[in-house]
């Protein structure tokens, strides 16, 4: 019988890697996941990226690599599509969050960022630059928003551009960091899945301001914003009004790539309306 591409790329894994046994934990149409052991006593993760997802998925396993475990789970090797990295077994950050405790979530958010951000040489290769990242907010038909929010859209577009205009320091940004993919481990919270972005450093932040998934109540409580934007300001050092923009920006920017897979963007009208308030008294 025919073995899948993933199939073989995982036998010869267990080869390359002298691995003893490997359980599936989860595949998408971009990738699978699987717990594999290394004589019985050591557990390791194997990512196998599938051709569709090979550019944007390799770039943010390299920029994985490039952290050497500083906030982020540690990539022993990489072979092609192939990633050989740390089992993290531990809950995600949204759970606490979820469960209320909200502030001690925003201080774990920054100790993570803070491990990401350190500088480090020779950063990867192929990282996608921010102002590209964005093109799809520029580009949308705004006649796509509800007619109620389409001055959410302009406003949080203008912020945008007045942050690509008065540019900060450009480094690679993880791009997708937000409370599900950061999870605990016994060397503290971790995260995982970057996407490998360049720009500014308080944009690595943004996402935080429209999660945890299932989390709507909390993201949307103009308190809570404030309260993360003190949190990460201060134990960052990141421009507070700069952290604010940046939330509104992206969670319009979220919007549109919501409403091009035609997806409701109810948690994204939720949130946007705040962030515009929190970011006009910053």
């Amino acid at each position: 019988m025919n073995q899948s591409p993933v199939e073989t790329a995982l036998s010869r894994a267990m080869i390359r890697w002298s691995l003893t046994k490997s359980t599936p934990v989860a595949e998408t149409p971009r990738s699978a996941i699987f717990r594999v052991e290394q004589n019985g006593r050591n557990f390791a993760a194997l990512k196998i990226i599938k051709p569709i997802a090979a550019k944007e998925e390799g770039c943010g396993a390299r920029l994985l690599q490039w952290y050497e475990g500083n906030g982020a789970a540690t990539v022993f090797d990489m072979h092609g599509d192939t990633v050989f990295m740390e089992w993290l077994d531990g809950g995600p950050l949204g759970d606490p969050v979820r469960a209320g405790k909200d502030d001690e979530g925003t201080i774990a958010i920054a100790t993570v960022v803070a491990g990401l951000h350190r500088s480090r040489p020779d950063a990867p290769e192929g990282l996608e630059d921010l102002r590209d990242r964005f093109q799809t907010l520029f580009d949308a038909d705004v006649r796509t928003w509800p007619h109620t929010a389409r001055d959410l859209y302009a406003r949080a577009s203008g912020i945008a551009l007045k942050l690509f205009d008065r540019p900060s320091a450009r480094i690679p940004l993880h791009g997708d960091l937000h409370h599900d993919n950061i999870l605990s481990s016994d060397r503290g919270w971790l995260a995982i899945d970057p996407k490998g972005v360049l720009g500014d450093p308080a944009y690595d932040v943004a996402n935080v301001f429209i999660n945890p998934e299932r989390g709507e109540k909390i993201a949307s409580d103009p308190r809570r914003i404030a309260a993360r934007a003190d949190i990460l300001s201060q134990r960052l050092g990141y421009n507070r009004k700069r952290i604010l923009g940046w939330a509104a920006a992206h969670a319009a920017l979220s919007a549109c790539w919501d409403l091009e897979d035609g997806k409701a963007i109810i948690g994204q009208l939720a949130c946007l309306p705040h962030l515009l308030s929190a970011y006009d008294l910053a």
